[in-house]
């Protein structure tokens, strides 16, 4: 009975749908219906979008549940037991993200983050450093909990230290704002009028960043 009950608190399977099917639909409808680019790219580019923006939205929430609740808000204990499970689910995106951004990233097809040589620009070199570092930092993150190291209290204490937290979460808005924040200059250029997925995301953040440096102890 007590499991049960555990288990109805628990809306994490909730608000994973309900945000993939979000980010789904805002890709499918700036880039393909408001924009130009054809179907035979969203099975690889603007999938990969959709999936980016579920893991930050993801991730926001994982991050600012707890440091909501300390600041006064009312949290229903759901999303409080969801926390662990959005986390796992969150990194898991962000590594399907990092794969295909990989095979993909070329100035072939992302000509604006590429020099005529076929370096980075420099906004891009931060942006793929921003990303890097926070790929790292979640990894660490999930992984401490589910090896030995989670023994170690030290590295726990660290890892989940209120100053750690919001100094990795920087990365993740550096990787965003220097990967989008040329397009979010010009609304005029936006399909259909939809901001960018990154300013999407990177807003996400921002709230989250927010409740974070107020929030967590």
């Amino acid at each position: 009975m007590n499991h049960s009950a555990s288990f109805q608190k628990n809306y994490a399977g909730n608000i994973i749908f309900f945000t993939c099917l979000f980010s789904l639909f805002y890709a499918i409808l700036r880039y393909h219906i408001f924009g130009l680019v054809p179907w035979k790219d969203f099975p690889f580019l603007i999938l990969n979008k959709s999936i980016s923006l579920a893991a930050f939205i993801l991730l926001t929430f994982n991050f600012s549940i707890g440091p909501l609740k300390n600041i006064g808000i009312n949290v229903p204990e759901g999303w409080l037991n969801s926390r662990q499970v959005l986390g796992m689910t969150a990194f898991l995106l962000v590594l399907i993200h990092a794969l295909i951004s990989f095979m993909v990233f070329k100035p072939e097809i992302f000509a604006k983050f590429f020099e005529e040589n076929g370096s980075l620009t420099f906004y891009s070199g931060l942006s793929m450093l921003g990303g890097i570092i926070s790929f790292v930092v979640l990894w660490a993150y999930n992984l401490a909990f589910k090896t030995t190291m989670k023994e170690d209290q030290k590295f726990i204490s660290f890892i989940t230290s209120r100053s750690f937290l919001l100094i990795a979460m920087l990365f993740s808005l550096m990787h965003l704002f220097f990967m989008g924040f040329e397009g979010w200059l010009n609304p005029a250029d936006w399909n259909g009028g939809m901001p960018p997925i990154s300013l999407v995301a990177f807003s996400f953040f921002v709230v989250g960043y927010i409740i974070n440096l107020f929030g967590r102890k």
